[in-house]
């Protein structure tokens, strides 16, 4: 990443039609030219702490020294990658210039008019060092609002004492033996088992006429099919952090959780530490393979800022690779850079293989259409109720048939 090719007058251009990034024509440099300016930079508090190294502060001034006639002073802020559709949308003026947001909420930045578009050598560079997947995870109607650092997903932590290799392959075989948390009342994780049994979100995630197909005879046999999970004596529905607790007590012997839970996992399970890929259940005796949302955590350019130049070459660095690997060090962020992915001392960790081969076999790219809004409440409504036991043999149908009507808005 050649970050001294920063846009000057091609930006001017771009911007006119909410594009922002270097021209893919010869660029002019602004590192000739004096700049002071004030960036407000948004990300998670876990990137600003000291336990977790400062990560944000350490980039920002590596930024500068980078940029010695640019006299940026920066103004950080907390908020989460999960609130940033909400919080940026409610004012894109007063927002960050940039920040960070998982990509589930880019069509609400995008009505909101809350995230710029990127082009030229930034679009090139964001193509050259990310998976189909990661890019598709940031575009919408064929244009790229976000520079991934990270996928976003989840996989299967577990004590490696306590299941053989072929048993982690499958749920039903691993609850037979011991205790699996699973959080059933999150609305994020409960999808995955009306996708394993064909079960499809808009079509393929961007078709909103299609709505949400999780009903009929396949959603009865997998609300059948929670209901027997949750009435199982070595489930655990993993909510208020039940499942690594679990762990560290050694009651549960599995968990459903990503990167975000490593370090804890690690230290919990220590020498029997394992990752692995989503595992299958058993539907009317056929396998079914689990399949988890997969998108990505990036960083965006607020197009209201009024200094766009900086704003881009900024997210550029915070998403670039020696970013992502300082990231990886201090907070065991899983880059989503290709090119860093095959160091070795990336690519051998079991963690990113457990991270990457579930988004490659055993995922779907989550929908960030804007009707994605409708899901969130009805399905957390529907888990909560199953992990309640108040789903049960008698009202299975009725209780499938009112969460799909809510999940689809109706």
């Amino acid at each position: 990443m050649n970050l001294k090719k920063i846009c000057a007058a091609a930006l001017a251009a771009t911007m006119m039609a909410g594009v922002v990034g270097c021209s893919s024509s010869k660029p002019a440099t602004t590192e000739d030219k004096e700049l002071t300016a004030t960036i407000k930079v948004w990300s998670p508090q876990e990137d600003q702490s000291k336990d977790s190294g400062n990560w944000l502060q350490k980039q920002c001034d590596a930024f500068n020294k980078a940029h010695p006639k640019w006299k940026l002073t920066f103004d950080y802020g907390v908020c989460s990658e999960a609130d940033a559709g909400k919080v940026v949308s409610q004012d894109p003026s007063a927002a960050a210039d940039v920040y960070m947001y998982a990509n589930d909420q880019l069509g609400q930045l995008i009505d909101a008019k809350a995230i710029a578009q990127f082009g030229g050598e930034t679009l090139e560079e964001i193509k050259k060092t990310n998976s189909s997947t990661m890019l598709k995870s940031v575009t919408s109607n064929g244009k790229v609002y976000g520079i991934p650092f990270t996928a976003n997903t989840y996989f299967m932590y577990y004590d490696k004492s306590a299941f053989t290799d072929d048993e982690v392959k499958s749920l039903d075989k691993m609850i037979a033996k011991h205790t699996v948390a699973f959080p059933i009342s999150n609305a994020w994780n409960l999808p995955s088992f009306f996708y394993a049994n064909g079960g499809k979100m808009y079509g393929d995630g961007t078709d909103a006429s299609k709505g949400i197909d999780f009903g009929g005879e396949k959603g009865y046999q997998v609300t059948q099919y929670l209901i027997n999970l949750v009435n199982n004596k070595n489930f655990v529905d993993d909510a208020g952090g039940k499942g690594l607790s679990g762990l560290r007590s050694g009651t549960v012997k599995a968990m459903f959780s990503g990167s975000w839970d490593y370090d804890s996992v690690k230290k919990a399970l220590g020498k029997n530490f394992a990752c692995a890929k989503l595992p299958t259940i058993t539907i009317n005796g056929q396998e079914k393979q689990l399949k988890a949302f997969a998108g990505s955590k990036a960083l965006a350019v607020n197009p209201n800022s009024k200094h766009q130049e900086v704003a881009v070459a900024l997210a550029k660095y915070l998403g670039g690779s020696k970013a992502q690997e300082d990231h990886y060090t201090m907070r065991s962020i899983i880059p989503c850079n290709t090119e860093l992915l095959k160091k070795d001392s990336i690519s051998k960790d079991p963690l990113i293989t457990a991270q990457n081969d579930t988004i490659n076999e055993t995922s779907v790219l989550q929908p960030t259409i804007t009707e994605m809004s409708n899901f969130w409440g009805p399905a957390e409504t529907f888990g909560k109720a199953l992990a309640g036991k108040q789903v049960n043999a008698n009202n299975y149908k009725e209780k499938t048939d009112a969460f799909v009507k809510g999940i689809n808005g109706k």
